[in-house]
């Protein structure tokens, strides 16, 4: 069985926002992620069609979209990610670092399956370190 130290996982920037670091891994139905956004940054509101994801915040704070819900989530939290879902996060107060899994694993790339939704741009002004 295979074991990964988080140092030695592939690390890349995202293509959505190069400003996003994730280090990733694919198994064979699954691939996982420990991805760090800055402050601010973070893809527009988007959903993936072909691929359902869980994210475990691991340390600061996220203003996340959810489908209609908009909501601040912190260290702990669980969010659950259903397919063709519009979603979004920006790292509030800092930096912010989560955990995610999504299935299936595809080619392994976490933005594989990125679909810009309608309204990204009204998302955007629902973030609190926009002036819009």
């Amino acid at each position: 069985m295979p074991f990964y130290e988080i140092e030695g996982m592939k690390e890349s920037n995202s293509k959505t926002n190069p400003k996003v670091r994730a280090k990733s891994v694919a198994g064979e139905f699954m691939k996982v992620g420990i991805v760090t956004k800055p402050e601010g940054e973070g893809p527009p509101l988007h959903m993936h069609p072909n691929e359902e994801q869980f994210t475990l915040i691991l340390d600061g704070k996220l203003h996340y979209i959810l489908g209609e819900e908009d909501k601040i989530v912190e260290r702990g939290d669980l969010i659950h990610i259903p397919r063709y879902t519009d979603h979004r996060s920006r790292a509030i107060d800092g930096e912010a670092t989560f955990f995610t899994v999504k299935f299936p694993a595809g080619t392994g790339e976490l933005d594989e399956d990125y679909n810009m939704a309608q309204g990204a741009e009204e998302a955007e002004k629902k973030y609190p370190g926009t002036s819009a």
